[in-house]
């Protein structure tokens, strides 16, 4: 996956926005105007600075897409029972990891709060190194802007009571090493004072692109691995986009796809819990019409072996999936641009306004709120949930919240075959997605085991 994002925006039909390489040669609708690709970060991009969220029936109408409010999402994951309980994700902090952030996310944060009728939460930004001033014609920051905005909204939509801490970084990560080392220091520090109970991160770079790959030498990955090392010794959990592009990924100009399966660190990692995507079918009230698909439209939900790192343990009740590699996702969420989420956004005084926006860097946010609402309930950090998760999905059982998406759909993206959506553990879903209501209580407890 090209830079960072994993994700993709949908904005208006009277602006042309940025879509990323991931999106390029995906059919859009004859209804959306075609766009331009931003060089190194951004996400998908068909809508734009819309005045208002509209509904789903209009959205298929304008764009023949769906597009989807927190408040159907709240019922398509079954957390407002929670809410009622009291667990939003009070007393737990989510951090997010951008390069350059965006100037106006707490502004953006309160407008989209307002709109839904969710209370809002101060945003604290750490500026990591000397991160330049925002600079609205810069593509390359208004990309990053835009990731910050959707990473900080889909975070609070799942738990608005969490504290929200967003890292912004100097150099924008690209493929291979670049500006990965900034990222990983800056998580490192968070970690050591203690900031962030889980760490929510919308980028990766294709394994393939890092230096010394192709002779088998995978020491320019794991030189990279200290923050997360430093976050499994210390108890707080580490979320990575599985990419959106689904079992290929991007080369090194950041717009050539592999012709080949391959995969992207750091959501490989053993050490990263990988968030793949799905693809929701809901009515206005956010109930589901029919079972969630793979994430496959403008982008498809990464997923597959790694070539760097072998099946961890907690995999070993997967070994007839994975083989004898780590395997990728580990458990999706909501990805698919048919079927994206509203966001607000003002850091581009020409197109302020509503977009709609999709990817697995929208389903890691969700997905980061679901672990600050478990932590709450658990009463402390679950840190690193791997053997929690795979135990859960061992038990079969629908006490466990896991919700298996089996519907025969796949990630196969850009001419190269995929995995098929099927019973059980599958390379393009991973365990399925949740049920949160029982998801976060099953989460709370195992968790709590390890």
């Amino acid at each position: 996956m090209h830079i960072a994002r994993t994700g993709l925006r949908v904005a208006a039909a009277t602006s042309v926005a940025a879509l990323a390489a991931t999106a390029l040669t995906a059919a859009a609708p004859t209804s959306v105007p075609h766009t331009l690709a931003v060089p190194a970060v951004a996400g998908h991009t068909l809508v734009h600075g819309v005045s208002s969220p509209l509904t789903s029936e209009q959205c298929q109408t304008k764009w023949h897409i769906n597009c989807y409010t927190p408040l159907q999402y709240r019922t398509a994951y079954d957390l407002n029972a929670l809410y009622r309980d009291g667990v939003t994700g009070k007393g737990r902090t989510i951090v997010i990891v951008d390069s350059y952030g965006s100037p106006t996310v707490q502004h953006d944060l309160d407008v989209y709060s307002k709109q839904f009728g969710l209370p809002s939460t101060k945003v604290k930004v750490v500026k990591w190194g000397h991160v330049p001033a925002f600079d609205p014609k810069n593509s390359e920051m208004t990309g990053w802007a835009g990731e910050t905005t959707l990473d900080v909204e889909m975070a609070h939509a799942v738990a608005p009571a969490a504290k929200i801490v967003v890292v912004e970084t100097a150099v924008s990560e690209t493929e291979g090493t670049t500006g990965l080392p900034e990222m990983m220091d800056a998580e490192k520090y968070m970690i050591d004072h203690g900031v962030g109970d889980v760490i929510s991160q919308s980028f990766g770079a294709t394994e393939n692109t890092f230096p010394g790959f192709a002779k088998g030498d995978f020491s320019s990955i794991k030189k990279l691995r200290y923050a997360f090392q430093d976050a499994n010794r210390k108890h707080v959990t580490v979320l990575a986009a599985s990419g959106d592009g689904g079992a290929t990924d991007l080369q090194a100009d950041g717009k050539t796809y592999y012709k080949k399966r391959v995969n992207s660190w750091p959501s490989s990692d053993p050490l990263v819990t990988s968030i793949g995507g799905t693809q929701l079918h809901l009515d206005d009230k956010g109930r589901r019409v029919k079972p969630d698909s793979v994430y496959n439209d403008y982008g498809s939900g990464g997923g597959g072996q790694s070539h760097v790192f072998t099946r961890p343990a907690f995999q070993n009740g997967v070994k007839n999936v994975v083989g004898t590699r780590r395997g990728t996702p580990d458990i999706s969420m909501s990805a698919a641009v048919n079927g994206g989420a509203w966001i607000y956004s003002s850091f581009d005084a020409t197109a302020t306004g509503w977009d709609v926006s999709g990817g697995t860097s929208e389903a890691t946010p969700l997905f980061s709120g679901i672990v600050a609402l478990a932590d709450q309930l658990a009463g402390q950090r679950l840190g690193n949930i791997q053997k929690a998760l795979y135990d859960l999905y061992s038990y079969h059982s629908t006490g466990t919240g896991i919700v298996d998406v089996k519907d025969g759909t796949n990630n196969s993206y850009q001419g190269v075959t995929g995995y098929k959506a099927v019973k059980g553990y599958d390379l393009a879903t991973g365990v399925g997605t949740v049920d949160a209501l029982r998801f976060v209580s099953a989460l709370a407890k195992e968790g709590a085991r390890h």
